[in-house]
């Protein structure tokens, strides 16, 4: 089987001092660099929203965190986080960046977030990866990155839904866990038969 690795949103607003920052999220970068070697190919997902995306609290003069619904369902109200072209949406410094094949960037539609490397979150508009993965001849995935139980967990749901054999190697990912979200993401994940590694 030829193999991938997906890095999730390694990025600047979702390490400590981010706009967005999940605890502990700089911590994974050197072992994901040792890990790239393992793999035929590397992916990288950047987060990459528009100035006053519909996913951002402020937008809706709402607090962050709060939720609202959207046409594609329930929606977390983020506070700004990863704006094109700013030092918060930028890799980590320390990632090398320069191993990826492919960098997939997602939320950049202002009117639908994007959690999933596959799908936007109305879970049918896709992203395109996974006819690049096909092309490749991948069938195998192992899922790193920011956060555990949000844009990982959904790309890992979705990839195991298309058909590929998928592990999510949670020593190198890091979670929000906000009101719950990291036990329903682990729940999730194993109903869709994702080998948690």
């Amino acid at each position: 089987m030829t193999q991938a690795l997906l890095v999730i949103d390694v990025q600047n607003d979702f390490c400590p001092g981010g706009a967005l920052a999940v605890t502990g999220g700089d911590e994974i970068v050197a072992g994901i660099n040792a890990k790239m070697v393992n793999f035929d190919a590397v992916v990288l997902t950047q987060d990459w929203h528009p100035a006053g995306h519909s996913s951002f609290a402020s937008t809706h003069n709402a607090d962050p965190m709060s939720m609202i619904e959207m046409p594609y369902g329930p929606q977390v109200l983020w506070p700004d986080h990863c704006i094109q072209r700013t030092p918060g949406s930028a890799f980590h410094a320390d990632l090398q960046t320069d191993r990826a094949d492919l960098i997939i960037r997602k939320g950049y539609n202002p009117a639908i977030d994007s959690y999933s490397a596959f799908f936007e979150n109305d879970k049918t508009t896709p992203t395109g990866l996974e006819g690049y993965l096909r092309n490749r001849g991948i069938d195998r995935l192992t899922l790193v990155g920011l956060a555990t139980d949000f844009c990982v967990n959904y790309s890992a749901v979705d990839a195991a839904k298309l058909g590929f054999d998928v592990t999510v190697d949670f020593a190198l990912c890091r979670a929000i866990d906000f009101d719950g979200s990291l036990d329903a993401a682990k729940t999730e994940m194993a109903n869709a038969g994702v080998t948690i590694g």
